[in-house]
């Protein structure tokens, strides 16, 4: 089997810690049927490759005063990618970027208080040089919310 798949174990293990974030290994382990050993080395291997990524509480941005959410697409001066991305990461607003392939050089996911504070946000971005233009998009409801059950169900067959 290939060491970067998951097996029907991890996968459960994996689903489990999600729908009961708080769970302690012990637990988990009576939940899962498997011993306690197993269920720490597991989660340690996973922790390790970089499949759980984190162990901090999931937060969401609206009841915390940012109820705007938009996805924001940058075009990037040539060979100023470095410089566009430190000056977007002083950007508290912004919660990540990912370099994309297509007319944008960047996709950021930035949150706001308001339309007008979105607009104020917009232009910090705008003010680095090395960011030539933007084009976004507000989000005006979630369809999906992101989840990773399902392929985790899937990458085991």
């Amino acid at each position: 089997m290939d060491a970067n798949r998951l097996d029907a174990l991890d996968a459960r293990l994996l689903t489990t810690m999600r729908a009961h974030p708080r769970i302690g290994l012990t637990e988990l382990a009576r939940l899962l049927n498997v011993a306690r050993g197993t269920v720490q080395a597991r989660v340690e291997k996973l922790t390790a490759r970089g499949v759980i990524a984190d162990f901090g509480p999931t937060i969401d941005p609206t009841p915390v005063g940012y109820p705007i959410l938009a996805f924001v697409w940058l075009q990037i001066a040539q060979g100023r990618l470095t410089e566009a991305v430190a000056s977007l990461d002083k950007i508290p607003e912004l919660l990540e970027a990912h370099g994309t392939s297509g007319q944008h050089d960047l996709m950021c996911r930035v949150v706001a208080r308001s339309t007008e504070h979105l607009q104020e946000i917009i232009a910090l971005i705008l003010s680095s040089p090395a960011v030539q233009r933007t084009d976004s998009t507000i989000a005006l409801s979630t369809q999906i919310p992101y989840r990773v059950d399902p392929l985790l169900t899937a990458a085991t067959t």
